[in-house]
């Protein structure tokens, strides 16, 4: 190889490593947008995380309406066994639902409702029945 040959080969390795690096420059530049943009979208989330958080309620929201498709079906347990008093286990039994401890303080919670809206009486302790 001659000094021309070599000279002309340096050359091209050159053009090649200016273009190389070119194009890494505008991959590094693209990036650092695309990086600028989505540090830009976390400080959003974050501050908008932070402010409703911030207005949410601290769990003083009442509860939710109950389905009504429940309480018609103790109502309507009640309606065929008017004279009955029932204890909320007896009650879920009657019904099929489950008997477990947070199943029944539920429908306890229900029934206390119920009779506080006049529905059904109390005639003992942990008793509830029609009222008529």
């Amino acid at each position: 190889m001659n000094v021309i040959e070599l000279l002309a080969d340096l050359q091209a390795r050159h053009d090649e490593a200016n273009a190389r690096v070119g194009e890494l420059r505008d991959q590094i530049e693209h990036l650092t947008a695309a990086l600028a943009e989505a540090e830009a979208r976390l400080t959003e989330l974050a501050t908008a995380r932070k402010v409703i958080a911030e207005l949410a309620p601290t769990g003083t929201e009442p509860d939710p309406p109950e389905p009504a498709t429940v309480y018609q079906a103790i109502l309507n347990a009640f309606n065929q066994h008017p004279a009955q008093a029932f204890r909320v286990r007896e009650l879920h039994e009657l019904l099929g639902m489950p008997t477990d401890d947070p199943a029944l303080n539920v429908t306890r919670s229900r029934l206390g409702r119920l009779t506080r809206q006049g529905f059904l009486t109390q005639p003992g302790r942990g008793r509830y029945q029609k009222r008529t």
